[in-house]
């Protein structure tokens, strides 16, 4: 068992390499995405797959670009984004979010998701009230552009 000193240590050393890596450009942009949103409800069986690993959910973990959120038969999460955008999936969900952009002071804002399973009750945050034309989800059938404050998508599989 690493001792508090040597577990610090490697940290520091970690997020020194990652600086240098990122500064010379040899690292991709989403191997050190920043978070997007965390997850504020977990119940039931639910994961996120990100940078190709799966791992349970639970409340307060990041959510970053790429990841994708899934609930079981019995699941249900629910994640907030910095944007304040809120989503509740229910169970037997699959979505993935594609793009995110919030940045209101340099006019770059961007949310695009798909659901391609399972039921999302979607609550608009800023994005949508500043650029609504900037949020699309993506269904397997069609795209939805939102252009109001909240709704309710349902994906048969």
């Amino acid at each position: 068992m690493l001792s508090d000193k040597d577990a610090l240590y490697r940290f520091a050393r970690t997020v020194l390499v990652l600086g240098f890596l990122a500064a010379s450009g040899l690292v991709v942009a989403d191997e050190i995405s920043e978070p997007v949103g965390y997850i504020m409800k977990v119940q039931g069986q639910a994961t996120v797959t990100s940078r190709g690993q799966t791992i349970d959910a639970r409340v307060g973990q990041a959510v970053i670009i790429g990841a994708t959120l899934r609930t079981g038969t019995e699941g249900s999460m629910g994640v907030t984004l910095s944007d304040n955008t809120v989503m509740s999936f229910g169970p037997n969900s699959e979505f993935t979010l594609d793009e995110y952009q919030f940045e209101p002071a340099h006019e770059e804002l961007k949310l695009s998701a798909r659901i391609s399973r399972g039921t999302l009750n979607f609550i608009s945050g800023v994005i949508a009230k500043l650029k609504p034309e900037a949020v699309e989800l993506k269904t397997p059938t069609g795209t939805i552009g939102v252009r109001g404050t909240h709704f309710l998508v349902k994906v048969s599989e």
